[in-house]
C-alpha cells in the first residue's frame, strides 16, 4: 500500500511538472539576483572566509550582504546550537534577500536535517525522519516564483562547499562562465542495476519532455557513463558512481546520485556529493540522513531541468526540484544560470 501511494503521489508531481502545479499570482519566474544573495562565512574556519570574500567580489554581491558566524569544525551540529546561530542570521540580513550561500563543506547537518535546508526552512522536525518515513513538504516545489522568501518565507541555500580553496575557485569559475551560455549539451539518464537506488527511473519519461527542445536525452542502462564529452546532467542511483572523471561537464552542469549518504561531504561510507564538483559538475545533492529510497527526497529531473532551460539560476532550479528537502544538501555555485 506504502509503494502504492508513493507511486501514485510521485505521478502526479511528474504530470504537473510541464503544466500548472505552480502558485497562482507569484508572477512569471525571474532569476534570484546577487543582490538578494546573502554570504555566510564562518569566521573560525579560514578557508570559508576565503571562499565568501573570492565570491562576494566574483558575483559582485553588496558588502551589506556578508553575513559572519561562528561554528565548531565538526560534522554536525545540534538543533540547539542552530538555532543560536540562526538568531545571528537572521538579525544580519537584509530584508530583500532571497536566499543563502554557505562558504564550507562541514558542518553539513543539523539534528536530522541537512544545514542547507535549516537555514532555508528553519529547524524544524517535520522536516527530518529517523527511519523510513514521510517529511513535509517543500513550500517552494515546482514554482514560477523568484521570490522565496517573500512569497514562501522560505530562503534556498546551497553550500559552495570544497576542501580546498583552488577547488572552490575553480567551481565558482565555471559558474560564472556558464552564465547565458545555453550550451548544447545532454541530459544523461541513467537506469542501473541498483535496484533500490534506482528509484527515479520510473521519472525519467517526463524529464525527455522537460528538456526538448533546448538538449538532446539519452536514457541510457547502464551503471557508468564513460568518456562523454557533453555532459549537462547527469542522473543516476548507486553508492559509488565510476568514470565521473572520464567525462567532460559543461559548465553549468549538474549531478547526483541517489543513494542514502551523499551529503555526509567528508566522512561519508558511500560517495561524497563533492566527487561530483570535483569532477567538473557545478552543482549536486546528497541526503545526510538515511532517507530511504523516497523519490520525493531527491531531485525529480524533469522539474529541474525544465525550471534550469527556463532560466531559473542554478539555486532555484535545484530547490524547487525536490519536493521533501529537509535531509537533503545542496552544494555548488548558486548563481549560475545557463539558460537565462
Amino acid at each position: 500500500m506504502r509503494q502504492a501511494i508513493r507511486g501514485l503521489v510521485w505521478g502526479i508531481l511528474a504530470l504537473c511538472t510541464l503544466t500548472a502545479c505552480t502558485d497562482v499570482g507569484t508572477g512569471v519566474s525571474g532569476a534570484i539576483q546577487p543582490e538578494e544573495l546573502a554570504i555566510v562565512v564562518n569566521t573560525a574556519d579560514p578557508l570559508s572566509v576565503r571562499i565568501g570574500e573570492y565570491y562576494r567580489d566574483r558575483r559582485n554581491i553588496p558588502e551589506r550582504n556578508w553575513i559572519e558566524i561562528e561554528l565548531p569544525s565538526r560534522t554536525r551540529i545540534s538543533p540547539s546550537e542552530f538555532r543560536k546561530i540562526q538568531r545571528q542570521v537572521e538579525r544580519q540580513t537584509p530584508p530583500n534577500v532571497q536566499a543563502y550561500a554557505l562558504t564550507w563543506a562541514e558542518p553539513y547537518r543539523v539534528g536530522c536535517m541537512s544545514i542547507t535546508s535549516a537555514f532555508a526552512l528553519g529547524f524544524d522536525q517535520k522536516y527530518c525522519s529517523e527511519g523510513c518515513n514521510a517529511t513535509a513538504p517543500s513550500p517552494y516545489f515546482n514554482q514560477e516564483s523568484s521570490k522565496p522568501y517573500r512569497d514562501f518565507g522560505v530562503r534556498p541555500t546551497m553550500a559552495i562547499a570544497a576542501t580546498s580553496f583552488s577547488k572552490a575557485r575553480a567551481l565558482i569559475d565555471r559558474g560564472i562562465r556558464s552564465d547565458y551560455d545555453r550550451p548544447k549539451g545532454t541530459a544523461y539518464l541513467l537506469s542501473t542495476s541498483d535496484t533500490a537506488r534506482n528509484a527515479r527511473a520510473a521519472d525519467y519519461a517526463a524529464a525527455l519532455a522537460a528538456a526538448a527542445p533546448d538538449f538532446a536525452v539519452e536514457q541510457i542502462q547502464a551503471d557508468k557513463l564513460e568518456n562523454k564529452r557533453d555532459v549537462m546532467f547527469y542522473f543516476t542511483g548507486l553508492m559509488q558512481v565510476e568514470g565521473l572523471r572520464s567525462n567532460r561537464f559543461l559548465p553549468g552542469a549538474v549531478g547526483d546520485h541517489l543513494t542514502s549518504f551523499g551529503g555526509m561531504l567528508t566522512d561519508s561510507s558511500q560517495m561524497s556529493s563533492l566527487r561530483w564538483l570535483e569532477a567538473g559538475a557545478t552543482g549536486s545533492y546528497g541526503t545526510v540522513a538515511e532517507p530511504c529510497n523516497y523519490p520525493q527526497k531527491f531531485p525529480h529531473p524533469a522539474v529541474l531541468l525544465n525550471h534550469y532551460r527556463r532560466g531559473d539560476t542554478l539555486i532555484e532550479a535545484y530547490w524547487k526540484s525536490v519536493a521533501w528537502p529537509g535531509q537533503g544538501l545542496f552544494i555548488g555555485e548558486p548563481l549560475a544560470k545557463p539558460f537565462r
